[in-house]
């Protein structure tokens, strides 16, 4: 019998979007896989062994300490085409213990076996190898005199036949006795050049019910009453291949004949305030029907907030003002419940910026489907709309032009379109723009150039190839602190894809701005699409951040259990599709920092300010806030805040003026109600802090904002290009909470960005420079500050004033309140543009002091 394909057992409650209590069956594994325990391969030159806790079967094989000791494995696969082998296995010392691994007698390629903290400590190692039908000799052998690891077991998981083909999407889904919690489905069959295997009935993504592949309809009995739907049908053949999805059918369970009221949630406390909000928690209300819809949040009279969650955040307040707040609870039917214990809580008298709770400013616009926003030098923003494949152009006061249309976009009646936009860290001299899109055949990386306001006509491919489908396709992109470009990709649907290193699918992938994958990626040297992956185990990872210790963040989309929040790891596995969060087969895979139920989060967006987390949920149409320990290595507790007031969140981003610009998208095709909200990107800002104010504010003794430069801070001071004199400069601490700053020079004629000096790690106690600074990569007298400038040579380490030849243009100083005393990830090597994104990456705050020139050199 062929080994199981990747699948998901039918589930026994509502999917992502259900708004009450579920029940969940068990976790299966994805493809069919075999343990081989080392105590029963054939041994050289080692022994079996028990004196160490923790093994499975029988013991494990201590490896004598030569060189080329080996264990060789007798593995029977059912089925060939492309393997997982897992290595169980435990190194008690400090040392790393490679083995060389061969197949059948083939090539050989070594695997890294690291300490493991102790003996007892088992940990696992993953290759992906090809195997044929029958039996495959498994070779791992010893290339140290330490010899190898202490070797527990292999466990051999088929994951991707060399049937590449995949079936057909069914035809003509119907939805036909549709009842308060019950609807039943048909469709025709899917073909496929081997045979279909199973047919899998989805709902956001999320897989409502299975069925084998000649069962043409299903009733799925787990749904809600009184609730929006919409279903699609996908199939799969034996080797795994996912076919793209049937049409999609819509409707709305009725409401069933339940009219009594759920209980009063019930010990309503406050969790926490600070001068601007009240954090609240409370116990679960429980219904006749088992469901709770949802809890509404009252502040006196007033509902303030709706959520899934037991918890919410209630911002916009005033400081050291007492308020009194209530929950009451509905079913899927809108029986609603008394009203919880009242309680009371005063809001504190200061406040602090650099992150923490945010409150509402104001609206900025409504853009159809804003699904990525990144901002230009001049604060204005670009936006991707998702199902109109365009791009448009945001100013902060709300004015929207669209700056063209992304050739080649297709949608997929769901998760697919124009996604990710992330602008290049050399945009001052390239122009160019990096985005994500759903083709035809596949979803790619393309650039564009954007200039004059307008985007170019023609793409330029950069990466291709990631699988697409309905659902799963990721789509976020971002440069990172070291100038490479990361991009989320989805499983597509195809679970395999994740454990599988040599599909770009489920992955975080890591390139070069050309399109090259960097020789530094963890499985640069095993070739192909593996040359791309940063980290795998992902199921639909979504957003990307750096905290200020340049650590990568990401969101993930979870299945039927659970969201996460996880830390990246160069070459990590995380898991799926054999571990949800931290639910299923677990052992050896990284561990989210936190995880929710799908019904609360659904994380989209993330970014970070001052070593605070915001992530944007879809599902739980919250955004959820939390900050980041003292070590870096997790997160304190999460709070729920905007809960219900624009609906499905899409994406989080840090403005230049130090606010964040949330969106919302809810008319997605994915459970939105357009009728209700628009979509609307909104801004956010700190209480105190990180707008620019009569504090927080940059200014010169030598020249007013907005005028003139005098000759001495430019060439024309010495005649001569490079090696200038610098302006004096002053500046207030505002309420930031900075921790350190940093200042960047730049040339902006033309709504460009030509960078011309910048200083940084500037001590937090400091709030002013000197005229004339001296020259050094480290500046003399200045406290551990760095600074670069362009040119070469000796003008690199000194301030490089404007110089533009005759011709008036416009320059900027900009300050950056920065939320680390020192900015991670540069040297003197480091270029302009390489300088400018980490120090943006680090910031809290921003504000700029304009002048003026038409210094020439001659």
């Amino acid at each position: 019998m062929a080994p199981r394909p990747p699948w998901r057992a039918a589930l026994t409650c509502l999917a992502a979007a259900a708004l009450g209590s579920t029940v969940l069956p068990a976790l299966t594994a994805s493809a069919a896989s075999t343990d081989y325990e080392s105590e029963s391969a054939f041994i050289s030159q080692g022994k079996v062994e028990s004196n160490h806790a923790g093994y499975s079967g029988k013991g494990f094989v201590n490896f004598d300490n030569v060189v080329g000791s080996y264990v060789e494995y007798s593995v029977d696969a059912a089925q060939a085409g492309t393997h997982t082998l897992t290595f169980r296995y435990a190194n008690g010392t400090a040392a790393d213990r490679p083995l060389s691994l061969s197949v059948g007698g083939g090539p050989a390629t070594t695997l890294s076996f690291p300490g493991t903290g102790s003996w007892t400590t088992w940990k696992t190692v993953t290759a992906t190898v090809k195997l044929t039908a029958g039996t495959n000799k498994i070779r791992t052998t010893s290339t140290t005199a330490d010899g190898g690891p202490n070797a527990d077991k292999l466990t051999d998981t088929f994951t991707g036949s060399d049937d590449g083909e995949p079936p057909t999407p069914p035809k003509n889904l119907k939805a036909s006795d549709v009842k308060p919690t019950s609807a039943t489905f048909t469709w025709e069959a899917s073909t496929d050049n081997v045979g279909v295997v199973r047919y899998e009935i989805n709902r956001g993504g999320n897989v409502l019910k299975s069925v084998d592949g000649n069962t043409l309809s299903a009733t799925v009995d787990t749904l809600t009453p009184n609730t929006a739907y919409d279903i699609s049908v996908g199939a799969f053949d034996a080797a795994g291949n996912p076919s793209q999805q049937s049409n999609v059918v819509t409707f709305t369970t009725p409401p069933s004949d339940d009219t009594t009221p759920p209980t009063a949630p019930s010990a309503l406390k406050v969790t926490g305030t600070t001068a601007n909000s009240v954090s609240l928690a409370w116990n679960a209300s429980t219904d006749n029907s088992g469901k709770i819809a949802g809890y509404d949040v009252y502040q006196g009279a007033t509902k303030v907030a709706t959520t899934t969650s037991l918890e919410a955040t209630v911002t916009d307040l005033t400081p050291a003002t007492s308020y009194t707040f209530t929950v009451k609870s509905r079913d899927p039917n809108g029986n609603t419940s008394a009203a919880s214990n009242a309680i009371t809580a005063k809001t504190t008298g200061g406040n602090t910026g650099g992150g923490g709770i945010p409150e509402y400013d104001r609206d900025i616009a409504k853009v159809d489907l804003a699904w990525s926003v990144d901002f230009l030098p001049d604060g204005s923003a670009l936006a991707t709309e998702r199902d109109r494949f365009e791009v448009v152009r945001v100013t902060p006061d709300g004015q929207k032009t669209v700056a063209g249309k992304v050739p080649g976009t297709v949608t997929t009646n769901g998760e697919g379109g124009l996604l990710g936009l992330a602008l290049s860290p050399a945009f001052a001299t390239d122009h160019s723009v990096y985005l994500f899109q759903t083709t035809a055949n596949d979803n790619r990386i393309v650039r564009m150039k954007y200039e004059n306001g307008k985007l170019s006509a023609t793409s330029e491919p950069v990466l291709t190839g990631i699988a697409k489908n309905r659902y799963h396709n990721g789509g976020r992109i971002r440069f990172g602190p070291d100038g490479k470009l990361y991009a989320t990709a989805g499983d597509a649907k195809n679970g395999g894809n994740a454990q599988n290193k040599n599909s770009l699918n489920g992955k975080i992938l890591r390139l070069n701005a050309d399109g090259s994958a960097p020789s530094d990626n963890p499985f640069y040297a095993s070739g192909g699409n593996a040359r791309y992956v940063w980290s795998y185990g992902h199921r639909n990872p979504q957003g990307l951040a750096w905290d200020s210790r340049g650590q990568l963040w990401a969101a993930e989309f979870g299945d039927n259990t659970m969201d996460e929040l996880n830390l990246i790891q160069k070459g990590g596995n995380y898991g799926w599709d054999k571990c949800e969060g931290t639910r299923g087969d677990c052992a050896g895979f990284i561990a989210p920092k936190k995880t929710w139920p799908t019904s609360q989060a659904g994380p989209s967006g993330i970014e970070i300010v001052g070593d605070w987390i915001y992530v944007a949920g879809v599902t739980g149409e919250q955004l959820w806030v939390m900050q980041i320990n003292s070590a870096g290595t997790g997160v304190g507790p999460a709070q729920a805040v905007f809960s219900g007031r624009w609906g499905r969140l899409r994406s989080v981003t840090k403005s230049p003026d130090g606010g964040l610009w949330l969106t919302s998208t809810n008319n997605d095709k994915n459970g939105g109600t357009p009728s209700v909200l628009d979509n609307v990107i909104v801004r956010l800002k700190f209480a105190g802090g990180n707008t620019p104010g009569t504090d927080f504010k940059l200014s010169s003794t030598a020249f007013a904002d907005n005028a003139k430069i005098p000759d001495k801070y430019t060439c024309a001071g010495d005649h001569s290009a490079g090696q200038d004199t610098s302006p004096p400069l002053a500046w207030g601490a505002g309420k930031t909470g900075a921790k350190g700053y940093a200042i960047v020079f730049a040339d902006v004629a033309n709504n460009g960005n030509k960078l011309h000096w910048a200083i940084w790690d500037i001590p937090a106690a400091t709030t002013s420079l000197p005229e004339g600074l001296d020259a050094g990569f480290s500046v003399p007298g200045q406290g551990g500050a760095k600074q670069k400038a362009m040119g070469s040579g000796a003008n690199t380490q000194k301030f490089f004033g404007p110089c533009p030849g005759g011709s008036s243009h416009p320059y900027t100083f900009t300050l950056y309140a920065l939320n680390t005393a020192t900015v991670p990830g540069l040297s003197s090597s480091s270029t302009m543009a390489q300088i400018e994104t980490a120090i943006k990456n680090a910031s809290t705050a921003s504000v700029k002091l304009r002048g003026t020139s038409s210094a020439a050199a001659g």
